[in-house]
This record gives structure tokens, C-alpha cells and sequence, in this order.
């Protein structure tokens, strides 16, 4: 589908400002959509909102339905009456600007136990009438991913495949067995969900009661440690045991010569045809409820995938795979209209991806960190964009902007002076001058990462790739949005005519 021309900004909500050690749903996430509003935005942008796992990352939850607990918010608790006075005042004292996981994980989870015995024991006929509509309707993923983590606690947290081989395997006559030994924490994975979805859907309400949609994030592949393969073996490339017959990748290139081996399950699209992938169709209906727009990760893995066996130690002995994407999204047109999808379209792309994107119209990504300088690619230079795309600076992958050029300077490459040339800019304020070219540009979509609105270094990157440890965890601070950022973004918008009023706007102030 095509798209007006907007302009938004990307920041995900645990990167929110706040008191509880990760940016949550409470206050400070409508403090934020004001911010977006009052800077003529029309598009928030988001990583995937799922529950994560080790190593925090949002590209690998246990669930590809589920919301992540560690975003609800504890003043929205004690607003409803499930958390006291003293549990907001007594605070451990976190880092405002660093997500530390491991000690935040331990006092927010056990936040939410005392708020689920005072759920249990408080709560109102209106509110348990609402939890139960909410369990009823979401009971096909729900239910099995409840009893998927409360069979995880029960085991300290462990893989699938080391539990008891009873539950671990889904044996049939030992099911309600294990949902009666665990109903107590089957119902407060179903609290946790209740409360994340509803907290999540009036944020959402509030962010397009302002004329803001919100672009959500679809990973192509499942986490190996999730309640989707866990209830789902048949559908993915697993035996019976839930062994890995063959795994997810990239193949070896100029970066990395082994190869990326990520190790993700693959899907059995035979099989997931065979009811017209009523699993992927449930997966986009459901995401869909959180989000107005789905940003597709890893789009070419539905044209060709990287198959990799599950016992390589690389990504070496690969080979490609052609998955049924044209079938794929015909048939989930067929069922749930055009779904407003933009396609992740970097690394390999071939001919046929490109082909596969533009039959369905899907505008693809232009990151300007990969356009200048010899031997980049020169489909990312503004003057080589089409409409129908969305232009970024970097991605949650790339370093800051300004971490990168300042980088690039002290290279042994051309890419500071290239861009320098190419933007007819030599002060000392390139990341701005490059988010200017990028609302200047033709294309109809632009997002820009906070950090890079806030001319942040390298010391606020989002994610390094084959780092262990550290990622995911900036976050933003009010102190760092100065008065006049709101204006110069409103501004921004109005001259490149990228508001939803840009028209109106500037034929009544003459600009």
C-alpha cells in the first residue's frame, strides 16, 4: 500500500524516562506521545513487544504474541488499586539513562508478585469481568503460553528441552496434570498479559486520539526458547523431541566470513499451507490489535532463506530455500486485506525480493549511513530513493549517527568527506543536516532513531551485533529534550510538507 508523507520518530518504551530502572506504559509514555505531537510527528516507532529472554534482546522473545511484563507500570497499578503507596516510594535507585537487566528484572518481577496477590484478593466484578473477557479472547496463544512459563519458572528459568520430558513433550495424559500443579502461576502470567495489553491498548488509543500511528516491529523468526514452538513442534523445523533439524542464517560475506548463524527454527511452510497459515494469519491479526503498521524484520526470508543444519557449528554449510512468499502474502490479503506493511529489505536482496516487495507495493528501507563514500551502496543516496519507501539515519544495528561520522573521520575511508560534499555541508552539526536531507527527500516515510534526534554519541547505541551483554539498554531523560526541539521538528515537518495539517498549515501562515 502507499503511504502519505509522514514523520516519526523511534524509540522503544523501554528506553522511556522513569523511577522503576526500563521506561514503562505509565506517564512518561503519554509525556512522550505529547513530545511526538507538539513536534508535528505522525509515526512512533517501536521494537517488537514481546517478552524477553536471555540476553534481553526484543528480536527473541518466548512468545511472538505475548507482551512483555517488564513494561507494565507500577503507578497505573497503584492507580487501579494493585500496589501501594509504599511500594512507589520504596525504590531500589537506578541508573536514569541505563537499563542494569539483571537487578531490575529481580525487583520488577517482584513488583508485579505482591500486585498480583492484591489483584487476587482486591479486585472489583467490573475488573474480573474484563480479565476474563480478556482470557477468553486470547485464549488460543494465552493459554499455552501461560503454562509455558509457569513450566519454565518451575524449572529455575531453564530451556524447553531440559524440563521434564512430560511437560516439556506435551504428553497428552499428564497436561491437566501439570496445569492443576501450576494453576496459581498459569493465572499470573495471565494477570501479567491482562495488565500489559491494557495498559499497552490506551497508550496506543492516546497516541492516535493525536493523529500518531504507531509502526510495530514483526521478526520473521521465532525464538527456539518460546511457547510458539514449544505448542506448535509440527510447524517448525524440529523432530518430534524438539531437536533442531535446521536452523536460521546468513551466508558467509565480506563482514563475516563464516557466515551469521542465528540459530532460530525455521518454518514448515508446507504445512503452514495446508490451513492457508492460519498460525501466521492469527500471529499479523494479533499484532495488528497493538499496532497500526507492521514493520517486517528480515523481509527476504519470504522470498529465499538461508537454511543451515541444526548441528552446524557455522553458517557455512547453508544452502538458500524458497520460501512461498508470493502464495503467502496473496493469502493473507485474501483473509485480512492489505495490511499495511513496510519491508525490512537490507543485506542480500536479489532481484526476486525486490519483485516479491514491489508486487504487494510494500515500501521497502533506506538507511543513509550505507549511502556515502566509495564502495557504499549508492541505492541508499537520497537522489536514488523512490516515493514508496522510509528513509531512516541508522538502525537499532548501526551506531548513533553522530557516533558514526565522528568514527568515519579518524578512518581509513572517504565517508566523512563524501558526505560532507554530497550534503553541501561543512559545520559541525552533520547528524541534523542529515535528518534535514532525509525530510527533504522524496521518500513518503521518515523515521529518525531518538538518539540521533538528540545528536547522541556512540555511548547511546542501542545494539552492536555479536556483542554479549550491554545492549538494549539506553535510555532517554527529559533533561536531554531541550525547549526548542519540539519547535525545530515542528518545523521540519511543516517546510517538507510531511504533517497530516502541512497543507492547510502553510497556505494559512503563508510559508
Amino acid at each position: 500500500m502507499t503511504y502519505e508523507r509522514s514523520a516519526g520518530m523511534l524509540l522503544h518504551p523501554t528506553s522511556l524516562p522513569g523511577n522503576f530502572g526500563i521506561g514503562d506504559l505509565g506517564p512518561n509514555a503519554y509525556k512522550f506521545i505529547d513530545f511526538l505531537n507538539s513536534s508535528g510527528q505522525t509515526l512512533w516507532q517501536v521494537f517488537p513487544l514481546g517478552p524477553t529472554g536471555y540476553g534481553d534482546s526484543p528480536y527473541q522473545c518466548f512468545s511472538a504474541f505475548a507482551g512483555n511484563p517488564l513494561l507494565i507500570s507500577p503507578e497505573l497499578l497503584f492507580k487501579n488499586g494493585f500496589l501501594s503507596e509504599e511500594d512507589l516510594n520504596n525504590v531500589p535507585q537506578f541508573n536514569p539513562s541505563y537499563i542494569d537487566f539483571g537487578p531490575l528484572i529481580e525487583y520488577k518481577f517482584s513488583l508485579l508478585k505482591k500486585s498480583f496477590e492484591l489483584f487476587k484478593e482486591n479486585k472489583s466484578a467490573a475488573i474480573d469481568m474484563e480479565f476474563s473477557e480478556f482470557v477468553t479472547k486470547h485464549n488460543e496463544w494465552l493459554d499455552d503460553y501461560s503454562l509455558f512459563m509457569a513450566a519454565k519458572n518451575f524449572h529455575g528459568g531453564g530451556l524447553w528441552t531440559t524440563w521434564n520430558e512430560d511437560i516439556a513433550l506435551r504428553k497428552p495424559e499428564v497436561m491437566d496434570e501439570w496445569k492443576f500443579k501450576l494453576s496459581d502461576e498459569i493465572l499470573y502470567q495471565k494477570f501479567l498479559q491482562f495488565f500489559f495489553f491494557r495498559q499497552w491498548h490506551d497508550v496506543k488509543s492516546y497516541a492516535n486520539s493525536k493523529g500518531i500511528k504507531i509502526i510495530g516491529d514483526l521478526p520473521i523468526f521465532i525464538a527456539y526458547d518460546s511457547a510458539d514452538l514449544w505448542a506448535n513442534k509440527s510447524l517448525f523445523s524440529v523432530d518430534e523431541k524438539g531437536e533442531l533439524i535446521s536452523v536460521a542464517g546468513v551466508p558467509p560475506d565480506y563482514f563475516s566470513p563464516t557466515g551469521q548463524l542465528w540459530g532460530n527454527p525455521l518454518y514448515r511452510w508446507n504445512e503452514m499451507a495446508k490451513d492457508d497459515y492460519l498460525w501466521w494469519r492469527k500471529r499479523i491479526s494479533s499484532l495488528l490489535e497493538l499496532v497500526d503498521i507492521i514493520r517486517i524484520d528480515h523481509f527476504r526470508g519470504f522470498e529465499a532463506y538461508w537454511e543451515i543444519p541444526g548441528d552446524a557449528p557455522t553458517a557455512e554449510t547453508g544452502k538458500w530455500v524458497k520460501a512461498p512468499g508470493d502464495h503467502f502474502f496473496t493469502t493473507v490479503k485474501k483473509y485480512l486485506g492489505d495490511v499495511p506493511i513496510l519491508a525490512e529489505d537490507l543485506g542480500l536482496i536479489t532481484k526476486p525480493v525486490v519483485e516479491l516487495r514491489d508486487k504487494f507495493n510494500f515500501p521497502g528501507m533506506k538507511i543513509l549511513q550505507f549511502a556515502f563514500g566509495t564502495g557504499m551502496e549508492r541505492k541508499f543516496l537520497p537522489h536514488n530513493f523512490i516515493p514508496n519507501c522510509c528513509v531512516y539515519t541508522g538502525s537499532h544495528d548501526n551506531d548513533t549517527t553522530s557516533g558514526y561520522f565522528e568514527k568515519a573521520k579518524h578512518a581509513d575511508n572517504d565517508i566523512y568527506e563524501f558526505t560532507q560534499k554530497y550534503l553541501n555541508y561543512h559545520g559541525n552539526n552533520l547528524t541534523f543536516e542529515l535528518i534535514r536531507t532525509a525530510y527533504a527527500s522524496v521518500a513518503n516515510i521518515v523515521v529518525i532513531p531518538m538518539q540521533d534526534v538528540l545528536n547522541l554519541g556512540s555511548e547511546s547505541r542501542m545494539n552492536f551485533p555479536g556483542k554479549l551483554g550491554g545492549n538494549w539498554s539506553w535510555r532517554l531523560t527529559w533533561e536531554q529534550i531541550k525547549p526548542e526541539l519540539a519547535e525545530q521538528y515542528k518545523n521540519l515537518t511543516i517546510m517538507y510538507e510531511r504533517p497530516i495539517t502541512a497543507k492547510e498549515f502553510t497556505e494559512e501562515e503563508g510559508l
